[in-house]
């Protein structure tokens, strides 16, 4: 199952992202008699708020780092080694059961330079990402199947052509009254002339007086509508030629993940796969049916991507290199 490499959704819109953790080698497994399990964390480090620019919202230890205070989530469980992992929250630390405290805060100090590192590097992805946040306005654009899509306040100026008709939206949003005649569709996607390098347009029967709110949530119902449609349409290319038969298909929000695949065939996709290139959303519904022949990531697997994807790596690639900015 594909993991999500957003920041800011959730897609932490907030969405994507989530971004994907950078995880630290591991400290190896100390030689010689295991020592006692200590008490729970929680019972016996509870920082006070730091004065350090570094601090996770499950924060329950925090340590000093060449200089700089470091709130991190410490966790045990059945592990053999100590593992980092740095993530948009901040710093987690898993350990196993029965290693002291002591050791923890030893091997925090051999990798502060790698922590530190990554924390401002996740730091100054977020910063980026923000300053990319969607601003919902009339004349907003946004990403769309490789290509961009202008929304609008309004009405088209002519008809819309035919082919858009099933990706309408005629259902209402929130309250707002919209400036429309009965049967009017809500949301209209209106396609560029051929060979514009003008994008395509959304226009949204809503007042000049609705708030961002209103126009976010009517522009993201129309794209969850279309995003069901062509997610079964390329789900229905796919499954032929790898064998197998998908059942349900259900749109997902998640934060940590792009799609998923069960057993039984049901398959959840992410609707803001639509702001990807179509090369790179077709990888995932792949990737998502070639689980239902292997549940897992074996060579088997990524063999069977392959055949109706060869360039899957690529596309992979810049899947996780590609950032949404926060919805």
């Amino acid at each position: 199952m594909e993991q999500l490499s957003l920041l800011g959704l959730a897609p932490a819109p907030e969405a994507p992202s989530a971004a994907r953790a950078n995880s630290a080698p591991p400290v190896p497994k100390r030689p010689g008699k295991p020592s006692p399990q200590p008490p729970s964390p929680a019972a016996t480090t509870t920082p006070s708020a730091p004065t350090g620019l570094w601090q996770h919202p499950q924060a329950n230890r925090q340590a000093v780092l060449q200089g700089q205070v470091v709130a991190y989530w410490f966790r045990r469980g059945q592990r053999r080694t100590i593992g980092f992992s740095v993530g948009p929250q901040g710093l987690s630390v898993s350990a196993p059961r029965w290693t002291a405290l002591s050791a923890v805060d030893e091997a925090l100090q051999t990798k502060a330079a790698w922590v530190l590192s990554k924390l401002a590097q996740v730091a100054q992805r977020h910063e980026v990402l923000q300053a990319a946040r969607v601003d919902w306005a009339d004349g907003t654009v946004l990403a769309w199947l490789g290509g961009s899509l202008a929304v609008r306040l309004g009405q088209p100026s002519g008809p819309v052509p035919a082919t858009v008709a099933p990706t309408a939206l005629t259902t209402p949003i929130a309250s707002v009254k919209p400036p429309r005649r009965r049967g009017q569709p809500l949301v209209q996607h209106q396609s560029a002339e051929p060979g514009s390098q003008q994008p395509d347009t959304l226009w949204v029967a809503l007042p000049a007086s609705a708030t961002p709110a209103q126009l976010r949530d009517a522009v993201q119902a129309w794209m969850m509508q279309a995003a069901h449609a062509h997610f079964v349409r390329r789900l229905d290319h796919f499954a032929p030629l790898l064998g197998v038969r998908w059942t349900v298909l259900k749109l997902s929000g998640a934060a940590t993940r792009w799609g998923s695949a069960k057993a039984d065939g049901s398959i959840r996709l992410h609707w803001r796969l639509m702001q990807f290139a179509p090369a790179v959303l077709d990888y995932v519904v792949a990737h998502e049916l070639a689980h239902l022949r292997h549940m897992d990531h074996s060579d088997r697997f990524w063999q069977t991507v392959a055949s109706v994807v060869p360039d899957y790596a690529a596309l992979r690639a810049r899947l996780k290199g590609e950032r949404l900015p926060p919805w």
